[in-house]
């Protein structure tokens, strides 16, 4: 906050590689207030710095934990243990094409994978991504134009859009994105968004029902969560263990407990404030909550506990139609 979007191109190329050189990718624009942004938005992403391109937008219920609505208010639970009554407000996200260029800058703070589909075959653990394909919210997106006609490097950017110079933005959907989302609606859809912040550390939440496989004659339920960790404090901090809970509606209570997250241990500053990841898990009955903390290390040594709000694992869609991935 504070930094101009010029100040904010230079931070996001401040840890590039020696003899590396600024290049002038387009023109900003007004961030929008009001309203969403449209297929074919070009923008650099606030918090990460990469260039991209908005496909379509999803519209989510967002359970922020650091708001407190009134106590005359009727609230609409967003479920866990222990947790206070959370009132879910609609929130716009999108989907939206990572350059492939920034891949490689950014791989260290955030997943370039972080849509993955079960596989159509057998293999009830066969797992597979489609790369350069993420989930933004509203604000993270710095909107630009540019006069390239392919600003963009990802192999779905001309499949999915058209240039066309009539039209604002200048890129429009080509109906292989529009059968494309009507195909994977089920396993693309943000429904349900879960934020909380402890000690200047935010955690947001976002899960995703993945389908159902039979396994050894019982039926296992599949879901991939996605995980932003954001330092909004001064203080540079470093994830060292994480500990889950996940009740299943079986009746089941797991502990999960490990060092770091997806084999790193990151550190929060405020050069590198943020880290984003995705995993997986899976429940032998139809629904679920999930809930923990993350234990971080202060430069002293000591140690403090943030919490992971609680989230709903539910698998209210229709399991017949597998999902279809890259076919159109």
């Amino acid at each position: 906050a504070g930094l101009s979007l010029v100040e904010r191109i230079f931070s996001f190329s401040r840890n590039r590689p020696e003899g590396k050189v600024l290049e002038t990718v387009g023109v900003f624009e007004s961030p929008k207030l009001q309203g969403k942004y449209e297929t074919g938005q070009l923008f650099l992403h606030s918090v990460f710095g990469y260039r991209g391109i908005v496909l379509f937008p999803w519209y989510a219920r967002l359970y922020d934990r650091d708001v407190v609505p009134p106590s005359t208010e009727k609230t609409e639970s967003s479920g866990g243990h222990g947790s206070k009554e959370v009132k879910g407000q609609t929130h716009t996200y999108y989907q939206v094409l990572i350059d492939a260029r920034d891949c490689p800058h950014i791989s260290q703070r955030s997943q370039t994978e972080a849509v993955t589909f079960l596989a159509n075959h057998d293999d009830s653990r066969a797992l597979y991504a489609i790369p350069g394909l993420d989930y933004v919210s509203h604000e993270d997106i710095l909107p630009y134009s540019s006069a390239d006609q392919v600003p963009i490097q990802h192999e779905l950017f001309e499949r999915f859009l058209l240039y066309d110079a009539d039209k604002v933005p200048v890129f429009v959907a080509r109906d292989t994105l529009r059968a494309w989302q009507e195909k994977n609606h089920p396993w693309l859809e943000l429904s349900d968004v879960h934020r909380e912040t402890t000690e200047s550390i935010r955690v947001t939440v976002i899960p995703f029902y993945m389908g159902m496989r039979e396994a050894q004659n019982s039926h296992v339920y599949w879901w991939r969560y996605c995980i932003r960790l954001e330092n909004l404090g001064n203080e540079v901090v470093q994830l060292r263990e994480r500990h889950w809970r996940i009740f299943s509606l079986s009746g089941t209570l797991e502990t999960v407990r490990g060092r770091g997250v997806v084999g790193r241990e990151p550190v929060l500053s405020k050069e590198q404030p943020a880290f984003q990841y995705s995993s997986h898990v899976s429940l032998q009955a139809p629904s679920g909550h999930m809930w923990g903390t993350f234990r971080f290390e202060r430069p002293d040594g000591s140690h403090f506990d943030v919490r992971i709000p609680p989230f709903s694992l539910e698998s209210n869609k229709d399991d017949k139609a597998p999902p279809t991935g890259y076919s159109w």
